[in-house]
């Protein structure tokens, strides 16, 4: 330090090293989640699993050597061949089972990363109104919540498929306009608890308006449990999604899915195993993922365990 000599710099200096080594490095809230979620090996090894069938579904289409509704009648309902290609095998119409595999998981990741967003969005938007405005309009809300909860979700559901037809884009929104009831609990209930707090109340006294504090203050502090439930509601839609393609309701040829791709071979899996083996594996696999994933950021953003 400037002015000291001697003994009382030296003694100075030390000091500051010791303050140095002894403070605590600040760490936020966010790489807080992230240190304890890397410590969650279930969760880390899901994260690399469903980044390399994510990876393999959006790239390995282009090495592939068939394509997806390519005929091969020279090996119709062949089990995998390495020789001609057809790595895990063909179909009854002699179609590659690898490639309308890739084709099949990316669009059921599609349509549960759509259906995703929209049930966040409306889940959000909704749940957060009726918890800031409360009174009446809360319960009036969460009536309709009540009323919705009762009622058939797959109802619902294959009404809006046979109405605006076999769409993928109308299953991606019909399936995530009705996914979003608890995710309007669960952000009501967040809402409720943090509206009370100092920041809400400075922001009134300083004349903001309640969507500008919803939009600004609430929703951006509901991130972790938006996040968590988010994650468990992707293998909920897979299965939704799944369901519907097997009875024949969900995405049709030309297109596939994991859900059509199972419903194919369900019927001859006796005498064509494959084609049920690989779409389940897959299928299984991504829901086991996606599982383990929300229980590891449940747990990494719980504000009780830190």
């Amino acid at each position: 330090m400037p002015g000291l000599t001697g003994k009382d710099a030296t003694l100075s200096a030390y000091a500051d090293k010791l303050e140095q080594l002894d403070a605590p490095k600040g760490r936020s809230l966010t790489q807080d989640a992230l240190r304890r979620l890397s410590k969650n090996k279930a969760a880390m090894v899901s994260i690399f699993v469903l980044a390399a069938i994510i990876l393999i579904a959006f790239v390995g289409p282009y090495f592939v050597p068939w394509g997806v509704g390519e005929v091969d009648w020279t090996s119709i309902r062949k089990p995998p061949d390495f020789e001609k290609g057809h790595f895990l095998g063909t179909d009854q119409n002699g179609r590659d089972l690898l490639a309308r595999l890739l084709q099949g998981t990316q669009m059921s990741l599609t349509v549960a990363a759509v259906a995703t967003i929209v049930s966040v969005f409306i889940g959000v938007v909704y749940g957060a109104v009726a918890g800031y405005f409360g009174g009446r309009v809360d319960a009036v809300m969460m009536r309709f919540v009540d009323i919705m909860y009762a009622l058939p979700y797959i109802l619902f559901v294959i009404i809006l498929v046979v109405i605006f037809g076999r769409s993928p884009i109308l299953l991606f929104i019909g399936i995530g306009a009705l996914e979003w009831l608890t995710m309007a609990r669960i952000v009501r209930g967040q809402t409720l608890s943090l509206k009370e707090r100092e920041f809400i109340e400075a922001a009134r006294a300083g004349g903001a308006k309640p969507f500008t504090i919803i939009m600004r203050h609430i929703v951006p502090n509901l991130t972790g449990p938006v996040v968590i439930y988010a994650t468990l509601t992707i293998p909920e839609i897979i299965l939704t999604e799944s369901f519907l393609s097997y009875i024949g309701l969900g995405v049709q040829e030309p297109l596939t899915s994991l859900g059509t791709l199972i419903s194919n071979g369900g019927p001859v899996a006796e005498v064509m195993p494959w084609l049920l083996i690989f779409p389940a594996i897959v299928l299984v696999t991504m829901l086991l993922c996606l599982t383990y994933i929300g229980d590891g950021l449940r747990d990494a953003l719980d504000p009780k365990d830190r």
